[in-house]
């Protein structure tokens, strides 16, 4: 296991800086991954680790030492691919091997290795199969397998699952969580889907436009998200969000919002008792109840049944769609009137401008 530094590190395409001086310390066998929308820079970033793109600035070390300089080759990490990168002319485990031959490996621990990660992927019946005879599940399975069999310190993956189906996602996704449980190997992972990031990751990293908008555990990053970039990204459906007023009155600060007004000691002590913030409610923090008590009211505009529970999305009148969680039985449809009010423990308020969080 090894643990992987990032400091300041820079990527520049002539004059257009693409990350932003970005720290991340990724300790011995942690699971990272990383996630943000496309093209903020989380895939080059991954890269960079990788060696397959120069580093513009800053300082990269592989279990303590810089590998800035070093080629992919002599960095001890493996990495697997979002199209698998499997070699079509060869077997399954001509194309596991390969790296390995290419080592100088001896035949005796290369037929050893490859037997085991066959083992570990419950591949063993595909050895002699090309990858045209494979399904998209196994040829993944495939690259993982070859990752495994050069038993790197490190490995590194790319959206390894966004060409899967969502049945053989799930699945895979099980599989890539079975593999480091079992190997403990330090794994830094790229995907755009939250519910991987949720699911796999000791620590998350949301990345916006080449910089780092937050890092820490899903469960942090879902219940306190740093700035709304974060609570908008992270959640599914996605945070509700809408503006609202700060009111100052005797020596107090208070949150206006649809004409209910909620205290928040915390905007007082960062100095903000005026002007406009933006509150984010969860789909789930928000209850159905009587009309005198609602906070907000309006027809519902579509009610998504999931099995497990029931999404509702209400049109309150003022242009703003919000979406509220229900129970999965829950004697709702298109055209209700529904009545909402907030659990105002579970607010989330952030600045106006800034958008970085208040509360």
């Amino acid at each position: 296991m090894t643990a992987i530094s990032l400091r300041e590190i820079r990527k520049s395409y002539g004059s257009l800086q693409v990350i932003h001086g970005i720290d991340i310390n990724i300790e011995s066998g942690e699971f990272l991954v990383l996630v943000g929308p496309s093209g903020c820079g989380k895939s080059t970033l991954l890269r960079m680790i990788a060696g397959l793109e120069e580093i513009s600035g800053g300082r990269l070390e592989i279990g303590g030492q810089l590998v800035n300089a070093l080629p992919p080759s002599q960095r001890d990490i493996a990495m697997v691919f979002q199209d698998y990168a499997l070699y079509p002319h060869m077997s399954v485990l001509e194309n596991m091997a390969f790296g390995l031959k290419m080592r100088g490996t001896d035949e005796v621990t290369i037929q050893a290795r490859v037997a085991q990660a066959a083992e570990i992927l419950q591949i063993q019946q595909f050895l002699d199969r090309r990858p045209a005879q494979l399904s998209g599940g196994q040829r993944q399975r495939v690259a993982m397998g070859r990752a495994i069999v050069r038993e790197p310190s490190a490995f590194l993956f790319d959206e390894p699952l966004s060409n899967l189906d969502a049945a053989l996602r799930v699945e895979m996704r099980l599989e890539i969580a079975k593999l480091h449980n079992r190997m403990k190997a330090t794994t830094v992972y790229v995907t755009h889907d939250q519910v991987e990031a949720m699911t796999l990751a000791d620590r998350i990293v949301v990345l916006n436009a080449g910089r780092v908008e937050q890092i820490g555990p899903p469960l942090e990053l879902y219940r306190r998200p740093a700035s709304l970039f974060v609570a908008r990204f992270i959640g599914s459906p996605t945070m509700n969000t809408m503006s609202a007023d700060i009111v100052s009155h005797n020596d107090r600060a208070t949150v206006q919002i649809m004409g209910h007004t909620f205290a928040l000691a915390d905007v007082v002590a960062g100095g903000l008792r005026a002007g406009t913030v933006t509150v984010g409610i969860r789909p789930e923090d928000l209850s159905a109840c009587a009309p005198e008590d609602a906070w907000f009211s309006g027809k519902l505009a579509v009610a998504e049944r999931l099995g497990s529970q029931t999404y509702g999305y209400l049109e309150t009148g003022d242009t703003r769609m919000l979406t509220a969680e229900f129970a999965r039985d829950a004697t709702i449809s298109a055209g209700d009137t529904v009545h909402l009010r907030p659990n105002l423990s579970a607010l989330h308020v952030f600045d106006g401008s800034s958008g970085q969080r208040l509360n």
